[in-house]
């Protein structure tokens, strides 16, 4: 075996490293999402597009894919059968799919205790104590995923329908959604009908842009989502002096508006989630292998 690939996908972008046996990064490369539940097709796709470019990218032959093993941490590998769908049809030479905040618990806090909370298109929380870890969260953001950008741009919309029908007093932030949609609610709808995780998560950062500005409808959902964070929070029963890394998109954003309770616990991962697949490859393939000889 001379290469191992790491893979991280989520409802936004898909990156790829490719490294030596040894954990060395050769190439990295980026495609599009790879939430497995949402679009199991289109993330296989991305997947092995992203670890084709990986290749390129270290000056290696792409068609050497079917003998290099992949650790793939996923968005949606944790419900369901997906996971097992995908293994079964990925051309690495042998493929293991696990969840994306198991690979960025890896990357954040190494082999030792501490916990994360992922901040992005979607949310995800893992704590480990003592070897043993537990995650909370991840179920999609039509049931849950709270706090996640997914269901931040999810509420602003329904909040810009709502004061569209004087339910609630328009922003200017309502406003400007309409204005995005031609000021036709039914167009706004209709964008509904298929947007995807990551189609509402890009409006996100636009509410956090307007909360700091004092806009009150993006204000109020901004304080909501750190109540939920929040919550979350408190169950992985944190103690002081428990290393506690915010990941994803939106953690920069949500750093500054925690309790001090939780700020005093905040640490900079050691790596990111792809790093964390490389090493978790690295340690299940590469130290299979020399065990072995």
């Amino acid at each position: 075996m001379t290469f191992v690939l790491g893979i991280d996908g989520g409802g936004t972008s898909c990156r790829a490293a490719l490294a030596t046996a040894g954990g060395e990064i050769l190439g990295r490369a980026k495609s599009g999402a790879a939430n497995i539940r949402s679009d199991l097709t289109g993330a296989r796709a991305n997947i092995v597009d992203a670890a084709r470019q990986a290749f390129l990218a270290a000056g290696e032959d792409p068609e050497l894919i079917p003998q290099t093993p992949a650790i793939l941490g996923l968005a949606g590998a944790n419900v369901g059968t997906y996971k097992q769908q995908l293994e079964a049809i990925l051309p690495f030479s042998r493929s293991s799919v696990e969840t994306d905040f198991e690979i960025a618990l890896e990357g954040a806090v190494g082999s030792g205790d501490g916990a994360i909370a992922i901040l992005g298109t979607g949310t995800a929380y893992m704590v480990r104590k003592q070897g043993k870890s537990r995650s909370v969260g991840a179920w999609g953001f039509q049931v849950g995923d709270q706090g996640s950008g997914a269901r931040i741009g999810r509420d602003l919309l329904e909040q810009t329908l709502l004061a569209y029908d004087g339910i609630r007093e328009a922003s200017p932030l309502t406003r400007e959604m309409m204005g995005i949609f031609r000021d036709n609610p039914q167009d706004l709808v209709e964008f509904t009908t298929h947007a995807k995780p990551g189609d509402f998560g890009g409006f996100a950062p636009k509410v956090f842009e307007n909360a700091a500005r004092g806009d009150a409808v993006a204000t109020w959902i901004v304080d909501k989502s750190v109540a939920d964070v929040e919550a979350s929070l408190g169950v992985l029963d944190l103690e002081a002096g428990d290393p506690l890394c915010l990941l994803g998109g939106l953690a920069p954003l949500y750093a500054p508006r925690l309790s001090e309770r939780f700020r005093a616990l905040l640490k900079t991962p050691l790596d990111d989630a792809l790093g964390g697949s490389v090493r978790m490859a690295v340690r299940k393939f590469a130290g299979a292998a020399e065990a072995a000889r």
